[in-house]
């Protein structure tokens, strides 16, 4: 976690369960808050029958959402009330076949910034932190609420 961030909105704990609650594709993959903090946010998914692919492993889609929506909410931390980030960039590197009980992410922003933040995510299986599975590249846009 990086202590170098300030939040422009004192709610972004809240935001960040807005974010994470209230999106009918996470809530469905079960997506859960474990950390969050200025500029990071980690998450966890119990891995179920549904997100394997034909032969026993992790979807990549899975691992796309889990990294691309944990990104989006370490990017809210950051924003100002009345905003909110969507997802202009995308890249992940699939670095190993992922099995495991449960899903860690960890997503940290790079580069803050008032119309894009730049987020990296890091996938991990079963809290083992020193075998990285996956890495995203999210760039987030910043932009009003309707």
């Amino acid at each position: 976690m990086s202590a170098d961030f300030q939040p422009a909105n004192p709610g972004y704990h809240e935001e960040v369960e807005r974010i994470l609650q209230a999106a009918p594709f996470a809530r469905a993959l079960g997506l859960q808050t474990v950390a969050v903090a200025p500029g990071f946010c980690e998450t966890r998914l119990p891995v179920r029958e549904d997100h394997q692919q034909q032969d026993g492993y992790v979807h990549a889609g899975v691992q796309c959402a889990l990294t691309d929506h944990t990104g989006g909410a370490a990017g809210a931390t950051l924003i100002p009330e009345g905003q909110l980030v969507l997802t202009a960039d995308f890249k992940i590197s699939l670095l190993r076949p992922v099995q495991g009980q449960e899903l860690n992410c960890r997503a940290r922003v790079i580069k803050p910034g008032r119309s894009l933040i730049i987020v990296e995510s890091d996938l991990f299986a079963d809290q083992r932190w020193d075998r990285l599975l996956a890495r995203a590249s999210v760039t987030l846009a910043v932009v009003s609420k309707k």
